[in-house]
Order: C-alpha cells, then structure tokens, then sequence
C-alpha cells in the first residue's frame, strides 16, 4: 500500500454557542443521597453548542442542526418545544434537529415535576426561555453558514472504565470502579475547518459518564465535560462539541466525589487525549502518499502529503440522512404505577420517622429510596403505551464517516460492535438525543443480577442486540464497501 488514506467530508457549517447556566438556588437535586435541594453556586458555566451542517448543494439533501446541552435530562416535552423553537426561528425540518445531552449529573434535575421543591419555582421560567434562546442561537448559526472540510480521526483515552462492580463482601452488584471490567478508551474526532484552513468547530464523541461530581456536590457544573472543552478549545481556538457515546456501563474511574478538582483533572484527562489525536490529523483534501527512495546512509522511503485525486474526491461530498423506527418489546415484569406510588409513600413515612428521632443517615437513605420511586413513577409515566417502545434512530452519512444518534442509555458493546463491523469508516455514536426514554437498554447477557441499570431497565433482554442489528443492516446498505 503506498498511499493512506484519513476520513474527511465536504460540507457547508456554521457553528454558534451561549451560555444556558440555571440561576444560583434552582432546584438541583439529582442523586437519591443529597441532603440539598437547591444549587448554591456555579463550578463552571453550562453551554449549548449548536452545529449547523448541510451538504455541498442542497440537491443532495436537507440540512442536519446538531445540538449538545450540558444537561443530565430533559423531559420530552421539553426537547420538542426546543425543536419547535428552533424550526420556527430558521425553517430548518423539525425531523433534521438533533438535541444530545452532555449528560452531566452536576446540571440538576430539570424537569417541571419537580417545581414544587424548594428551587422549582426556577424550573418553569429557565425551561421556557431555554427554548426560546435555542432558536435564537440556531438563527445565529444560519446566518453563518459558509463552505467547509472536515478532518475525522481517533483517539485513546482511560478515563472511562467498567461501572458493574461485584460488592464480593455484600454480594452484590453495585454501580461503581469495576478494575477489571473492559472499558471502550475510543475518543472520535472530527476537526472542521473553514475554506482557509481556519478551525470552525471540534467535534469530541467520548463514552464516559458525567458522573465525577455526585451527592456532595451542591455547584451547577457540567462536570468533567467542562474542563475537556476549555483544554481543546484553548488550543484549537474555536467551540469544541461534546457528544456522550454508549456509556450505559462506562463511568470515570474516579468519581462519585464532591470535589470539582476531581472533575476538572478528568476533564484534562480526556482533553489532552483529544488534542493529542488531532495533533496528528493531515491537512483537508489530502492523502499520505510514498513518493519513493531516498539515497543516504541508505535508501530512506519517503511519504509527502498530496491533494486527493479530483476522481476521489466524490466521496468527500456524501450526504445522506434518515430515520430508522426500531420496535423493543418492554419487559414482562414491569412495575405498575400504582405500585410504585405505594413503595414511595411507605419510604416518606420512614423518612419522617428517622427526622422524628435525628437520624441523619437514615434519612439519607429514605430519601435516596423515595427519590428511586420519584424516578421510576416518572419513568412509567413518560413510557410509550403499548407493548414495545418504538426507539427512534437517527443515521447520517457525511462524507467518509457515519453518525448514530440514538435515545436512551446503551451499553458501551452497541459502539464498538459497529466500528469492529464498519472499520475503517469512522463511526460516531451519540446517546441521550431526543429523549432520555427508554432509559438503559444494556445486553441480553447483563439482565438476572440485579446491576442496576438492569433493574429499572424498561424493555427486555434482547433489545440492545435487536438495536445493534438493525442498525447494522441499515448502515450496510447505506455505507460503500
């Protein structure tokens, strides 16, 4: 072989971004532990990142808005006033938004069923001018459009590890640093540059949950996510765009803390493995070709970075996108709202007991076990009637790379199951997009131990192989091979 090929696209893009940091003293409580209810400071500020990308003529097909939200989880309602917003505001079609949350648990609980907790009453009017500011950016970003390349490539990094640990004491699963688990260290990357050569945007796909900072910690923060983008973006000089990959089973190593230095040390962690990556990326419109010997102390073969053949660079132009609905049966052992609701009201009589008596870890602990009920009615409730949930996928095509977007939590093995397939076309895996239903899809092999993204997993054992099949079929047909 005397000629390497990188991955790259032609496109048209434009990238804008804000600030979306809730007022100090919203409500904030998003683990069962936490004794607070409300934020009291800001660790660093929350950001929307909008990426708005369309092909080289629009012949070839419709534009893709891309947005990444430091948010854990937004109800579903509250992610289609957001696309509402944003097709009023620009005309582009509702179907081509796409709403990634970084999934960040320093955000807080954002949800109005919450607005009668001390803070809720910041919920309702955060939530409203979130939608009405999204459409604003996107109309920001579409008057900015402009030619564009993109560069794809890959990375490694160990921040994220194996979070289905054995309690071998307890015997127990539970969720937390498994040493020995096997973790996905694939950090995709896609640089975007202008017509000069200028950076545009930093694309970063990483499988990690957001999860450094927990119970302890009472600051907004968007958690190690945040210190990932100031490193790229010092560097790079423009906005970098996070995208959460399938990080059901994946967390930092380090997490769980109260400390934001904690977070911020993962954050460089994952940075300086992405900078380090793109270090490495050859200019736009270019291949590595060998150009032959060079007689000195002995022949030196030599490789030069040369434009890509005018009869190649159709490929760079690729553009296609399109939903793909997938059927995943629930399972058959569902709890009934009516028995969650009675498990939450027993919980809230111990509660009040143990503040009765000044039992703080007690109430620590009811309180954990009430917010689990809270969690899981709210789960139900927003559940699809009907006996299978209808998960709806988006594929994309851009260029030499494939873009998976999908809702819900998956397990790490729904990524690098379809890279192994499709190698070597990248292949960038976003989860959290649209909605946050049907919450944790992991494998058929995970369901039976009590780990707990299997205990309030919604659909049944299977699913997440169905998924990874019928994506696979559809990318087989869409992908040159």
């Amino acid at each position: 072989m005397d000629v390497v090929r990188t991955p790259q696209a032609r496109c048209r893009v434009a990238v804008a971004r804000c600030d979306i940091t809730p007022p100090v003293g919203i409500y904030h409580r998003m683990w069962g532990a936490a004794l607070h209810d409300r934020a009291t400071g800001v660790h660093r500020l929350l950001e929307a990142t909008l990426l708005w990308i369309e092909p080289v003529s629009m012949s070839l097909g419709r534009p893709q808005l891309l947005l990444s939200l430091d948010h854990c989880i937004l109800d579903r309602q509250e992610l289609q006033a957001i696309r509402k917003s944003i097709h009023q505001k620009t005309g582009a079609p509702y179907e081509s938004i796409s709403i990634a949350l970084s999934h960040t648990h320093g955000a807080g609980w954002m949800s109005r069923t919450r607005s009668e907790l001390p803070g809720g009453e910041f919920l309702g009017p955060y939530l409203d001018g979130l939608a009405v500011r999204m459409g604003e950016l996107a109309a920001e970003a579409h008057l900015r459009v402009a030619p564009a390349s993109i560069v794809y490539g890959s990375g490694r990094c160990d921040l994220a590890r194996h979070r289905d640990y054995m309690d071998e004491q307890r015997q127990q699963f539970v969720c937390g640093f498994n040493p020995t688990g096997k973790s996905d260290d694939t950090v995709m990357l896609a640089r975007i540059l202008d017509s000069n050569g200028e950076p545009v945007a930093t694309v970063v796909n990483y499988a990690c949950h957001p999860t450094t900072l927990a119970w302890d910690n009472t600051l907004i923060s968007p958690d190690w996510v945040g210190a990932m983008r100031e490193i790229v973006e010092r560097d790079e000089g423009c906005p970098c765009l996070f995208l959460q990959g399938a990080s059901g089973d994946l967390g930092p190593g380090e997490g769980f803390v109260g400390d934001t230095e904690v977070a911020d040390r993962n954050g460089r962690q994952v940075g300086y493995a992405a900078l380090s990556a793109l270090a490495a990326m050859p200019p736009p419109g270019t291949e590595y070709r060998y150009v032959g010997p060079v007689i000195s102390g002995t022949a030196i073969g030599t490789w030069r970075h040369e434009s890509i053949p005018e009869n190649a660079k159709s490929a760079l132009d690729k553009w296609h996108w399109e939903s793909l609905v997938v059927e995943l049966p629930y399972r058959h052992d569902l709890p009934t709202i009516e028995q969650t609701l009675a498990e939450r009201e027993h919980w809230l009589t111990e509660e009040a007991k143990a503040r009765e008596v000044g039992d703080e870890q007690s109430v620590r602990d009811c309180r954990a076990q009430v917010e689990q009920r809270t969690r899981q009615w709210n789960r139900l409730n927003n559940l699809v009637p009907g006996k299978s949930y209808p998960l709806e996928v988006q594929l994309g095509i851009v260029g030499e790379a494939a873009w998976v977007f999908v809702p819900g939590e998956l397990y790490q093995v729904f990524q690098t199951t379809l890279r192994e397939r499709f190698a070597p076309t990248p292949v960038f895996v976003t989860t959290l997009t649209n909605d946050w239903q049907p919450g944790y899809i992991p494998p058929a092999t995970g369901f039976g131990y009590g780990i707990y993204q299997e205990v309030i997993a919604a659909t049944s054992p299977g699913c997440l192989e169905t998924l990874m099949e019928s994506v696979t079929r559809r990318l087989k047909v869409l992908l040159p091979r």
